[in-house]
């Protein structure tokens, strides 16, 4: 399945890019970001959360959305 995914803050300046379409065959967030480490290893030491059409998801969560966004720690008050 062909996957949007949007890079934010301090991700997007790691990939060099806000978004693009990455083909997936797995089937955990985790699969998932191990394809990204391995196109962008720099991602391996940053902290972000994943968010799965717009919901905060864990590693664990099964792949079923076509968008996925990788979010950087955000602060404020």
């Amino acid at each position: 399945m062909n996957i949007s995914i949007k890079y934010f803050g301090l991700i997007a300046e790691v990939t060099q890019c806000e978004k693009e379409i990455i083909s997936f065959s797995g089937s955990t967030i985790s699969e998932f970001l191990d394809v990204l480490h391995s196109k962008y290893s720099a991602l391996k030491n940053k902290d972000f959360q994943v968010a799965q059409n717009q919901e905060l998801v864990s590693l664990e969560t099964k792949v079923s959305g076509s968008e996925i966004a990788l979010l950087p720690p955000f602060a404020g008050g």
